[in-house]
């Protein structure tokens, strides 16, 4: 049977021809009454112009009513395969609206509507040019005093930001915002990113010698150009560094390195922000429409305040500051903390043949990098994955279909089998000592890197390492107080140090707008991250989206952008389209601007 006419193309395309009857119709009644009992609408800017998801039918008519007269919505489509298991139909489609094309995603239960994913692609009238439509390149013919492309590079170069203002700002030249730029450049956005660093990939060149990607590779392409076939799984810290650099010049993205705001304020009468800079040591004001911060996820460094830091005689840092372990060799090394990067920097000291302890204040949930692979990953992100069809954009969608009050839902199983799989591993770390655990609810690491980006480790080594002696342990204690040449804890033992490396993790995002614009700004936007669980740093009420990420947030004009290279990838596309929109007057009405409950 052709998959097209298939019985679960049919139940699709009869569901997408009711909706669509029912969204003209203007009755947001007759739309929710489409959707099942339990039932979640996620939108990416296509309909709320907000990274939103709706509960329930109240939830849906809600936003209907709102907006279904500005969104005009039309043309729905199935688009690819449909299929069904257990009870669950699932489909692809596409659609448009009144100003933009999108791609949405079904799930029906009972020919009622379970979950629905709708998404912006592209804006008409400012369509990405590619394929067909690329440009030239050259323009054929004799010309007198012609310019060539290195010209018009060099000449757009030399006026952004001087002769000519940005209307969009990035702060911060990482992943995050070299994939932000490119979206931008691509669109046709006037764009500036900033970069402290000497050379972009910096940030990743300057971190300690042995650092790898935790994420397999077909998790982490950046947008348009992915990594080539041969690129190891694994990815290297200064493989990373460099192709990020040679991204940075392929996309020909406007990169200002040795770069660094020192101040920004929002001018409300001229609705744009005055940004000072630094700029190889010589001050520039810009003055951009848009303002992103595109830090990462992670905040300010929190590094602690114990009691006799200042008398410590060895050498003391935070892990962001970790240079690697060639120093310490038959050292005395204290690493405070056991997430990634406190297992990463261990293993380092270790392997350059430190005496080195780490001590866990609290319980952390270990993912063994092969088991969280085949059972996490696999389906979307491996090349098993691409034989079978699921292209990265496609699996960045299916993983966008879930909404965030079902995901832990579908994550439990996956944990529940690791934990049977990898029962050795567990009962060796606990019989050492590991205070272990899979989330508050068994949900595992991705519900623990949603809820809080933190309390968790990727085992690519390390845990062995603790199980077996070899990188000492000591659990459960807190820190009392620094001495001069060692560490006093809770339980009234003491280590001797020569290092202390504070592995206590970061901030919110919003810690950089205090630094950068005021208190004030920060408070008003609110922390990032997290959405509500009302687990362990992520506090509720329920919220249903990452705080402020990749959104428009309480203040006009400001946006954070971050994640994993994933997300960075992903989501780039959404906020390069609300800036774009923006940009040319084409943006509508912000449904459901993210309330603030707390402020970092």
């Amino acid at each position: 049977m052709d998959a097209m006419v298939s019985p679960a193309a049919t139940a699709v395309s009869g569901w997408l021809a009711d909706f669509e009857a029912a969204l003209a119709s203007g009755d947001a009644a007759k739309v929710a009454a489409l959707f099942g009992t339990e039932c979640y609408w996620r939108d990416l800017v296509s309909f709320t112009w907000n990274i939103r998801t709706m509960e329930g039918h109240d939830g849906i008519a809600d936003m209907l009513q709102a907006k279904l007269r500005e969104v005009q919505p039309r043309h729905f489509a199935i688009d690819d395969i449909a299929t069904e298991a257990d009870g669950v139909t699932e489909g692809w489609f596409t659609f448009e609206t009144a100003v933009a094309r999108g791609r949405g995603h079904l799930r029906l239960k009972g020919g009622k509507c379970w979950t629905l994913l709708t998404t912006m692609t592209e804006l008409k009238g400012h369509e990405e040019r590619h394929g067909r439509t690329r440009p030239m390149g050259a323009e054929h013919g004799v010309h007198r005093d012609r310019s060539s492309w290195l010209d018009r590079i060099e000449a757009e170069r030399a006026s952004l930001g001087y002769t000519e203002q940005p209307y969009a700002l990035i702060i911060g030249g990482g992943q995050g915002g070299i994939a932000l730029g490119a979206r931008l450049r691509r669109l046709g956005v006037p764009t500036i990113i900033i970069e402290k660093n000497e050379r972009a990939g910096d940030s990743w060149r300057r971190r300690y010698k042995s650092l790898c990607l935790h994420d397999p590779v077909w998790y982490d392409h950046l947008p348009y150009l992915p990594f080539p076939d041969h690129w190891p799984v694994f990815s290297p810290k200064d493989k990373i560094g460099d192709w990020l650099e040679s991204y940075v010049k392929i996309m020909e993205l406007n990169y200002w390195t040795r770069t660094e705001a020192t101040s920004a304020r929002y001018d409300q009468t001229a609705d744009e922000w005055v940004v000072e800079v630094m700029r190889e040591g010589q001050p520039v004001t810009l003055r951009p429409k848009q303002l992103v911060l595109a830090t990462g996820m992670s905040g300010v460094p929190n590094l602690p305040d114990y009691p006799g830091m200042d008398e410590f005689r060895g050498q003391q840092h935070h892990s962001s500051k970790h240079p690697g372990g060639e120093a310490w060799r038959g050292r005395k090394c204290i690493v405070i903390g056991s997430n990634n990067s406190a297992h990463d920097i261990c293993a380092d000291l270790w392997e350059h043949g430190a005496d080195v302890t780490m001590i866990q204040r609290s319980s952390t949930h270990i993912a063994r990098s092969e088991t969280l692979m085949d059972l996490a990953l696999g389906g979307l992100y491996s090349e098993q994955a691409l034989a079978n069809g699921i292209t990265t954009e496609k699996a960045d969608l299916i993983f966008a279909s879930i909404p965030y009050r079902i995901m832990a839902d579908f994550q439990k199983p996956v944990y529940a089998e690791m934990k049977r799989r990898d029962a050795s591993l567990y009962e060796r770390l606990e019989k050492a000592g590991f205070m272990l655990d899979f989330g508050e609810d068994g949900s595992g690491l991705f519900m623990k890197y949603l809820r809080r980006g933190s309390g968790y480790y990727i085992d690519v080594g390390a845990s062995e390492l603790i199980a077996n002696g070899s990188i000492k342990l000591k659990s459960g204690v807190s820190v009392k107080e620094i001495r001069p040449h060692s560490v006093l804890f809770s339980d009234g033992s003491e280590l001797p140090a020569d290092l202390i490396v504070y592995a206590t993790g970061y901030g919110s995002m919003n810690g950089w707008a205090a630094q950068l614009i005021s208190q004030e700004v920060a408070d008003k936007v609110g922390k990032c991250w997290g959405f509500g669980s009302d687990t362990k740093k992520d506090p509720g009420p329920w919220e249903g989206e990452l705080r402020n990420m990749w959104k428009p947030t309480q203040q006009d004009a400001l946006w954070f952008h971050g994640g994993n290279l994933h997300q960075s990838r992903h989501y780039s596309l959404y906020l390069a389209l609300q800036l774009k929109a923006r940009m040319e007057g084409i943006a509508g009405k912000v449904y459901g601007l993210q309330e603030v409950y707390h402020k970092g």
